[in-house]
């Protein structure tokens, strides 16, 4: 057999033709001073392709990251068109709520929990939550970073932002280690451990809380990363959990989501047009309590939970027995009871066998509003997949995401009536757990949090 020469050097060769082209992008934008210089702008990557005309005009050869930009050597170049329409949306990042709630749910999210490092405090704190206000304003712009490292990264370059969202809370560790104890909420207490719960301590908690949404993989990774950075040396990741939805547009019209038992999971959700929505979700303006708490006002409450599906076992299920679990038909999100998606249930209704056709321990009665006095909470979940275990077993499931004005009056007292009788508990194993005091949103000038850190 003729000799193979090992090419694992080649695989590992460092490219220098892409440092080169990276030395000349580093020279052009930062390096006012250095050779063929031109004046330092701030480039959004939605108007960088139209600038590399003009700055060609001038001599200066610009090579991209990537490749992308290049125009010789065979190598592609950029189209110099704007974003399709599903990577033009923006989403604010002022305004009285923060992003990320009332947001449709976007294709792509990210979920971190950071703790900050030993000896940081108060101090560190805020500095950090202006950093991170100023790249999520800029990232949900469409402009590019500037985060701790200096520079862009590059991998959104030629994106629109793409309905990116970035939304920040606070742990209940956070105000211990911030010198902020007496301004701690009570409803921010520690959720009570449910019969049913396998929880991760690793993965649970922390001191501050990223939720990243967007429609396209890269502009949220691109967010990841720039808060990461922005991190520094105030705050260490603690756990990250990476999810997804249905994209935009891949249905014939707009529909309630599915999950991977491939149930409509959120037909319920309180809507915005509801008389008591904001009641139910967000926190008085006023808040609740004592003035030293009064920073939550117009915030809210995110309960976290990891959820492991048990899908094989769930998928050696008939379909009427799946049915009969949920409460609900597969096919359309209907209740059992006959209409359409969103119609009521009708929880008095017997069968011909003299049962009730939704069966008493079905998940859509037992989680009904009106059995529960009226608690409710704004589900805006991801899905999961991470890889199969060694058995062939899908760790697959829910990142559950839940909003309230009051978890304490949410998802507690739900959450346990689910506990101790909920048909779907065989089929489902919550993994991680956190709650976390969600501020409003910041206005013009202001960062996150800044009611609370400099009050």
């Amino acid at each position: 057999m003729a000799h193979r020469p090992d090419r694992a050097h080649l695989r590992h060769r460092p490219d220098h033709r892409q440092q080169d082209r990276q030395d000349r992008l580093t020279r052009v934008t930062e390096n006012p001073s250095a050779p063929n210089p031109v004046p330092h702008v701030e480039i959004s990557r939605r108007s960088l392709l139209g600038t590399v005309g003009a700055a060609g005009a001038t001599g200066i050869a610009l090579g991209a990251v990537g490749g992308a930009l290049v125009t010789g050597g065979g190598e592609p170049a950029v189209s110099d068109s704007a974003p399709g329409a599903l990577g033009a949306t923006g989403v604010a990042f002022h305004g009285d709520r923060q992003a990320g709630i009332l947001t449709p749910v976007q294709a792509k999210g990210h979920l971190l929990a950071f703790d900050l490092v030993p000896g940081a405090g108060r101090r560190e704190a805020a500095a950090l939550l202006r950093r991170w206000s100023a790249t999520a304003g800029r990232l949900m712009a469409g402009e590019p970073s500037d985060t701790a490292g200096g520079h862009d990264t590059g991998i959104a370059l030629d994106a629109g932002p793409s309905s990116l969202t970035v939304t920040f809370g606070f742990g209940h560790s956070f105000f211990d280690r911030t010198g902020l104890a007496d301004r701690r909420p009570a409803q921010l207490k520690a959720l009570p451990e449910f019969s049913a719960d396998r929880i991760d301590k690793a993965r649970s908690n922390g001191d501050l809380w990223v939720q990243i949404g967007a429609d396209d993989a890269l502009v949220a990774f691109h967010a990841l990363r720039a808060l990461q950075q922005d991190a520094a040396e105030a705050a260490r990741v603690r756990w990250q959990m990476n999810g997804f939805n249905r994209s935009p547009g891949a249905t014939a019209r707009p529909m309630t989501a599915r999950n991977l038992m491939g149930q409509v999971d959120g037909t319920k959700n309180p809507k915005p047009s509801d008389a008591d929505f904001d009641q139910r979700i967000f926190v008085p303006d006023a808040g609740p309590g004592p003035a030293a708490h009064a920073w939550m006002g117009g915030g809210s409450y995110a309960v976290v939970r990891r959820i492991r599906m048990m899908l094989d076992d769930w998928e050696k299920l008939g379909l009427d027995h799946q049915e009969r679990v949920i409460g609900r038909r597969k096919s359309d999100g209907a209740p059992l009871t006959g209409g359409t998606e969103t119609t009521e249930p009708n929880l008095t209704t017997l069968g011909p066998d003299g049962r009730p056709v939704i069966p008493a321990n079905a998940h859509a009665r037992i989680s009904a509003p009106e059995q529960n006095g009226g608690a409710a909470m704004l589900r805006r979940p991801f899905s999961y997949h991470d890889g199969i275990d060694v058995d062939g077993t899908p760790d697959a499931g829910l990142l559950f995401v839940c909003w309230q004005a009051d978890p304490q009056h949410g998802f507690v007292p739900v959450q346990r009536k689910l506990d101790r009788g909920d048909a779907l508990s065989a089929f489902i194993r919550h993994e991680s757990s956190g709650l976390y005091a969600v501020p409003r949103g910041p206005r013009h000038g202001e960062y996150v949090g800044q009611r609370l850190l400099e009050s």
